[in-house]
């Protein structure tokens, strides 16, 4: 076994500074501690892609029923039942099993059309204007349009489910590590109603699916999902579903921007896009750090890692490791391969091909009407929140 050599190597999740731009931070772990501890907040990291892919496989040592955000692990928040990100086998198993007769290809395939729909009504105005801001007009926009037709939220109330997403993920630079109150309740709350409306009312959504599903139990039983359970996954189901697209969206814009060769060539052959996409989820993951609780003790690399600590599995590190891309820093839409964006294993991402699909007609109708942009870094603004990385504000100046 390579031990891990001492390293003075600093990498901390809630410093902005380091949260902005991690890749340089991300390859001095990779290369000078594969295997990472943070005294400050008690947690080890691993950042090569062998590792991380490995790992994110093993959930009998490193378990998501705790919560898979640092903060959660730091601070012992207890995680309601019913969300599907933060359960083990065998309940994640039955669970998933019944979530995924939920998201049917049916559904999926029918909400293209409406999800183009809802990006020309964001665009169409703005032709001839001489800019715009990507994440307010479309990146924020969208996801949340679409994921509230899927559930059944009324447009009146999406923007308030959005922000109260916003608010649920964010961290402060006063408060890192700490909650004041129960971090669920309010998302919670603002679905309770609208579960029970659906229950009275009845409609072609996954809301009122989930309301008349079925879970089969570990001991073979059937029994209808109770209204916490159909409300916890909603929550689940928003929350997830519309935060890292909007981010995705953002990083693509952004990407686009800065290889003026690349975007041209999508917007001449949009065949591409498809590809182009798993480009921009590879080089900037949305969601580029998946934290752990270690039910057992491991080593690695030399070093134990001891039973109850917090593990991060940083996948974004890993999609850049050179030890598994050939030149991991050059953004490159036809490149060939896969990555850890998604996840492997029991947690590969639910929804994974219904964020593909939003970010390619996203990108296909940005670039049907403006061939040519620029980022205006001046008044940019990045989002800094517990599990996903992106942009806050991406002004584009239309060339």
């Amino acid at each position: 076994m390579v031990e891990a050599t001492a390293s003075d190597v600093y990498y901390d999740p809630y410093d902005f500074d380091i949260d902005s731009d991690p890749y340089p931070y991300w390859k001095r772990l990779r290369d000078e501690a594969p295997l990472y501890h943070n005294e400050k907040y008690g947690f080890y990291a691993l950042t090569r892609y062998d590792d991380v892919q490995r790992e994110l496989h093993n959930w009998e040592t490193f378990r998501s029923g705790k919560g898979t955000i640092l903060d959660f692990l730091v601070n012992n928040i207890e995680v309601p039942p019913g969300i599907l990100l933060f359960e083990d086998p065998p309940i994640h198993d039955l669970h998933r099993k019944m979530l995924s007769r939920v998201f049917t290809p049916r559904r999926m395939n029918a909400i293209e059309p409406l999800a183009r729909s809802f990006c020309v009504e964001a665009l169409e105005p703005l032709v001839g204007e001489s800019g715009f801001d990507l994440m307010t007009v479309l990146a924020k926009h969208m996801p949340m349009r679409v994921i509230g037709a899927l559930l059944g939220i009324p447009e009146s109330s999406q923007a308030t489910i959005r922000d109260g997403a916003d608010d649920f993920l964010a961290i402060s630079e006063e408060g890192f590590g700490e909650f004041k109150d129960d971090p669920f309740a309010n998302m919670f709350q603002l679905f309770a109603d609208y579960i029970d409306w659906r229950a009275d009312n009845p409609s072609d959504d996954l809301m009122t699916d989930l309301l008349h599903t079925d879970v089969e139990e570990a001991d073979g039983t059937v029994r209808r999902l109770t209204r916490d359970e159909a409300l916890a996954y909603s929550v689940m189901i928003a929350g997830a579903g519309n935060e890292t697209t909007t981010r995705l969206i953002g990083f693509a814009g952004q990407l686009l921007a800065d290889h003026d060769d690349q975007r041209h060539e999508l917007a001449a052959n949009p065949a591409l896009l498809g590809g182009a996409v798993e480009e921009v989820l590879r080089y900037e993951a949305p969601s580029p750090v998946q934290a752990r609780y270690v039910a057992r003790d491991a080593e690695f690399y030399g070093q134990q890692v001891p039973e109850g600590s917090a593990m991060l599995l940083i996948n974004g590190s890993a999609n850049r490791d050179e030890r598994h891309y050939p030149d991991p820093d050059r953004f490159d839409v036809h490149r060939k391969g896969s990555h850890l964006s998604f996840g492997v294993g029991l947690h590969f991402c639910l929804g994974s091909s219904l964020a593909r699909m939003e970010a390619r007609v996203a990108l296909e109708e940005v670039l049907k009407r403006w061939p040519d942009w620029s980022v205006d870094y001046d008044n940019a603004e990045k989002a800094h929140t517990q599990s996903v990385r992106g942009w806050a504000k991406l002004p584009l100046v239309i060339d």
